[in-house]
């Protein structure tokens, strides 16, 4: 009797730290996806911020049309990528908005009257303070997946992957020509 007492009460012990275990897997499953989430707000903020930069610069600029174009094209592909891309594809286009973001501000360092526009310099302290909340998130972003892929690969997690359906997830890199960030003086 005391045996299958023992036997049952190892078997409890057994049955709780697999839910523990579980349970873990799947919150930091979750925290992961709910921090590249965070990146996708950040990408759609400043997405959103471009087509007034570009209504800006065009009231200025209306024969850089190509560049204005570009602008539009990249704003695309981030929204595009934002619903249910893979992180690379999410990095490549945040690397071709950084560019054509670039090309549009160096297209406004031609214009003194539009670098002097007070709609214009709200414009570029919003774009800056997107920009450092965008760092912030890819930051929590590879912090979360740190923790998660560090507890994946550990035992007993290891044995329980599976069973959560939760594996390794890719850390968010920009492509290599976008690592730094775009620098644009005024």
């Amino acid at each position: 009797m005391t045996v299958v007492i023992v036997l049952l009460v190892v078997l409890v012990i057994i049955g709780v730290l697999v839910v523990m275990g579980f349970n873990k897997l799947r919150r930091l499953d979750v925290r992961a996806e709910e921090a590249l989430g965070g990146i996708d707000v950040q990408l759609t903020r400043r997405a959103d911020l471009i087509p007034n930069v570009v209504a800006t610069v065009k009231g200025y600029a209306s024969h850089e049309q190509a560049v204005l174009d570009e602008v539009t094209q990249a704003r695309a592909a981030v929204s595009a990528a934002s619903r249910g891309a893979s992180v690379a594809d999410r990095a490549a286009a945040e690397g071709a908005m950084d560019a054509a973001l670039v090309n549009v501000l160096a297209v406004a360092e031609a214009y003194p009257d539009l670098k002097a526009s007070a709609n214009f310099v709200d414009l570029q302290r919003q774009l800056g303070d997107t920009e450092d909340q965008l760092a912030f998130a890819r930051q929590y972003y590879n912090d979360a997946v740190s923790q998660l892929n560090s507890t994946v690969v550990t035992i007993p997690y290891l044995w329980l992957t599976g069973m959560a359906m939760v594996h390794k997830r890719e850390f968010y890199e920009a492509p290599d020509p976008h690592r730094a960030p775009p620098v644009v003086e005024f």
